[in-house]
């Protein structure tokens, strides 16, 4: 079939949004429906297929050839054969299961990204208190893949990073049987891109999708957001100026620290390094509304530099590119000039990020040569410029950062031209 259509989903920290994109990964719909701020299994679903039925209302239906979910990053439950839940979902930022982060300190290497409380295995050997005989582990986006194709007990190698997966082996590691976990209940793994399995013909017919469209092994939200940048060569990096400062890198090989949260994911022959300052636009609300900060970018001179030496953050403590807790935050002296104190917060954090991509190239990560601009600080040109001057390299902002239209593309990338 030529002139296809792919979708993706994506099941954010807030809403679940779907893109449409068509074979020359033109955007052709978008969809969104909120979330509610305490979720569970049944709210993705429902919002999900919901985005689903508003796609294929949007476009020619009988055209959408595959389709690909991405969830949070270590937003895992538990299941029965059926995909019936068994347990509450845990959330990609409870860091509660303290107890069993330090019994998988035990065992695991020591840069293994499964290390840590929000690690999705750490919630998996919480979760098999109370549901030891239940069947699959099921990550966000595995479930709702697995919902739509009847297929559960299958996840992509990106989700499965922070339950244990080794992806330079491709395989679950032996000491993970040390933990008490069946091998039985961890979920096979695909490549992310992958065909899966069609469409369950009566879901097909509930959400007015076509029979022969495919299910597509998918990606955590970060990576999808990622892959939305269109960034693709070694040394391309991608920054989301957030509410935090998120750095990632395409590298020829995988890097990694645990003291850093430094890790890396595979992406077919690729890998993305990245690391997260607690740095970012969250500093500069504590001491500006965003009608303030719109009034005085305009007024910033970026090739001026105001000469101040600060480290943002709202409270102590920093993850990367400096590993201290009781970091403290360095913003004085402060200036009269409000128009002056946020320019020194953004060359505070032009600075985080410059020694962040130099982290990750002194753990082996190649040089950073190009850097893709998402986030709402991304719409800031005096911010870019200023960090072009800090990094040394091109800045620019990415055409596309929504992780549903990242999704697209990889449903895209599953099917023949």
């Amino acid at each position: 079939m030529s002139h296809g259509i792919f979708l993706g989903i994506d099941l954010g920290t807030s809403a679940v949004r779907g893109s449409a994109v068509d074979d020359s990964g033109r955007e052709l719909a978008f969809a969104r429906i909120p979330l509610p701020h305490i979720q569970q299994p049944p709210d993705w679903q429902h919002a999900a297929f919901n985005v689903v039925r508003h796609l294929s209302d949007q476009v020619e239906a009988d055209r959408i050839q595959a389709i690909a979910v991405d969830g949070t990053s270590g937003t895992v439950m538990l299941c029965d054969a059926g995909g019936t839940p068994r347990t509450p979902a845990l959330m990609y930022n409870d860091q509660s299961c303290t107890d069993e982060a330090t019994i998988v300190a035990r065992y695991a290497p020591e840069d293994c990204a499964a290390r840590g409380a929000s690690s999705s295995l750490a919630k998996v050997l919480f979760l098999l208190k109370t549901a030891p005989d239940a069947r699959h582990i099921c990550h966000q986006a595995d479930w709702i893949t697995g919902l739509l194709c009847r297929r559960f007990g299958i996840s992509d190698e990106n989700n499965s990073l922070k339950a244990g997966y080794d992806p330079v082996k491709r395989e679950w590691p032996p000491w993970l049987s040390r933990l008490g976990i069946d091998s039985t209940q961890l979920p096979l793994v695909h490549i992310p891109g992958s065909i899966i399995a069609p469409v369950d013909p009566p879901v097909s017919q509930e959400l007015g999708l076509p029979r022969h469209c495919q299910v597509v092994a998918g990606t955590t939200d970060s990576i999808a957001a990622f892959i939305a940048t269109g960034a693709s060569d070694i040394g391309d990096a991608v920054t989301s100026l957030g509410s935090t400062l998120v750095l990632k890198l395409i590298s020829d090989k995988p890097v990694s620290s645990s003291r850093l949260g430094v890790y890396s994911h595979r992406l077919g022959d690729i890998w993305l390094a990245g690391g997260a300052s607690n740095s970012g636009g969250k500093v500069l609300l504590e001491h500006f509304d965003r009608a303030r900060l719109s009034e005085m970018t305009p007024l910033l001179e970026p090739g001026v530099p105001t000469g101040l030496d600060y480290y943002p953050l709202v409270q102590p403590g920093e993850r990367f590119p400096r590993n201290d807790a009781q970091l403290e935050p360095r913003l004085e002296p402060r200036p009269d000039n409000d128009v002056k104190f946020f320019q020194a917060m953004l060359e505070g954090m032009a600075t985080i990020e410059a020694e962040g991509y130099n982290a990750l190239s002194g753990l082996g990560a190649p040089r950073v040569k190009k850097v893709f601009t998402a986030g709402g600080g991304s719409a800031n040109p005096a911010w870019r410029t200023i960090r072009e001057l800090k990094l040394g390299v091109p800045v620019t902002i990415a055409e596309h950062s929504e992780a549903s239209y990242g999704a697209a593309l990889l449903a895209k990338q599953a099917m023949p031209a």
